[in-house]
């Protein structure tokens, strides 16, 4: 392990139905109104959206206390999402010091959400598959690291990333689940496939995700951790399921005050953009994410790795 990398920040905090397209902004309109608002001028607000806050990573936590989750069982989880591996923001030394970051971490459990590889407007050059997946396989948890994979993912070079994630010998959850068990700590890990994995006109998709077929593996009475990608499937989740975990919105990616929320990729807009959701009992945690997609800048949702803490 690299004793010279940087610290990360610590903070707390059937067929398918056709899916809508996320809406789209423009980098020049996102940060012209950045500039407006917070009294910076553009210039400066473009050059720390691309140049410094992409590059930065901070430890998110959570102890949520769902009522699905037997209080005494302890569990630690790792959440890495939307890596999107490439230049210019997240490239191997970045994906290096993520996977040194999650280790230190030292959790039951690691778990990564989706989107491995970087896709932009602009051109851009990729971090090789085997590359970003020998780094993931260097992640070490008791109880294993678990994938599934993102819209990207099936978006583009589908068959390059299975493989890479096969060759790096983390297994990937696509609507089934799996027991775990680790000293007391029994629970079900069920991942859900991509809600919109196909692309099947303008700006409505088709996902591969089986919701029931999922959780009709789920054969015992222990709790349930859910991994999806995109977060609009919640409010299908039953009350079974102890906690779901998702990626995808980047928190925003650019959060320019008052109009951020309209440009969220979710059908919700702002309503499952980032954080520590709770309807009607049931519990959500999106991550922001890590890196970048469409264009390579962040503001006000930097790279995070979550920490979860239930039973605590």
């Amino acid at each position: 392990m690299n004793s010279k990398a940087p610290r990360a920040t610590e903070r707390t905090a059937g067929p398918r139905a056709e899916r809508p397209a996320p809406a789209r902004i423009s980098r020049r309109r996102l940060l012209l109104g950045a500039a407006g608002l917070v009294g910076i001028s553009p210039a400066a607000a473009g050059a720390y959206a691309a140049g410094i806050e992409p590059r930065s990573l901070v430890v998110t936590r959570y102890a949520p206390n769902p009522p699905a989750w037997p209080a005494d069982r302890k569990l630690s989880i790792t959440v890495i999402a939307d890596l999107h591996a490439g230049s210019p923001d997240m490239t191997l030394t970045h994906v290096r010091r993520v996977v040194e970051t999650a280790n230190l971490l030292r959790s039951d459990v690691i778990v990564l959400l989706g989107d491995y590889t970087a896709s932009y407007v602009i051109a851009n050059t990729k971090v090789p598959y085997r590359d970003w997946a020998a780094e993931l396989a260097q992640l070490s948890a008791p109880l294993g690291t678990w994938a599934i994979l993102g819209n990207h993912d099936w978006w583009n070079d589908l068959p390059d990333v299975r493989q890479a994630l096969a060759d790096a010998h983390i297994p990937v959850l696509e609507n089934n689940a799996v027991m775990l068990d680790g000293e007391g700590r029994r629970f079900w890990l069920a991942g859900l496939g991509d809600q919109i994995a196909f692309r099947i006109g303008r700006h409505r998709f088709r996902g591969v995700d089986d919701l029931p077929a999922t959780l009709a593996e789920v054969r015992t009475d222990d709790p349930v951790l859910l991994l999806v990608h995109e977060p609009d499937i919640f409010p299908n989740v039953p009350s079974r399921v102890a906690l779901t975990l998702a990626g995808h919105t980047h928190g925003g990616q650019i959060r320019v005050p008052l109009i951020w929320p309209a440009f969220v990729p979710s059908q919700y807009g702002g309503r499952f953009a980032y954080g520590h959701i709770v309807e009607q009992g049931r519990h959500l945690i999106v991550s922001g994410g890590l890196g970048t997609s469409v264009i390579p800048a962040r503001l006000g949702v930097p790279p995070e790795i979550v920490r979860i803490d239930l039973g605590a």
